[in-house]
């Protein structure tokens, strides 16, 4: 798509280009003032092309946009997953750490701390 933007923008600045180079010399090469209808004619044809070239350069950024959004999409799942798996692996080893604490703490020589209200 990049490859078929380029050419239409190329063939723009082409056309152009030529048009000015005819119309600057036409009076030397045809001797007299071009028809208004000619000119019109030739404008229109730019315009033309110029529409087609900005068509297919919009495509093309377009198209670029959406991949990019696609792309930023999946990284945030892939985030997301990542995050609940680690999340999950630390949850089980707090699970596995409570469970082999004792319940029982008498050898302990202080007292537990005892709140008054």
């Amino acid at each position: 798509m990049k490859k078929v933007s380029n050419i239409f923008q190329l063939l723009t600045a082409l056309f152009f280009g030529l048009g000015l180079v005819y119309f600057l010399t036409y009076q030397r090469m045809w001797g007299g003032t071009p028809e208004p209808g000619e000119v019109v004619s030739w404008l229109l044809a730019g315009l033309v092309s110029y529409l087609i070239t900005w068509g297919t350069s919009w495509g093309y950024t377009s198209n670029l946009l959406s991949k990019i959004k696609k792309t930023e999409q999946e990284k945030k799942e892939l985030k997301a997953m990542v995050f609940d798996l680690e999340r999950g692996v630390k949850m089980e080893k707090m699970d596995k750490r409570i469970e082999d604490q004792p319940d029982d703490k008498e050898g302990s020589s202080i007292k537990p701390r005892e709140n008054f209200k």
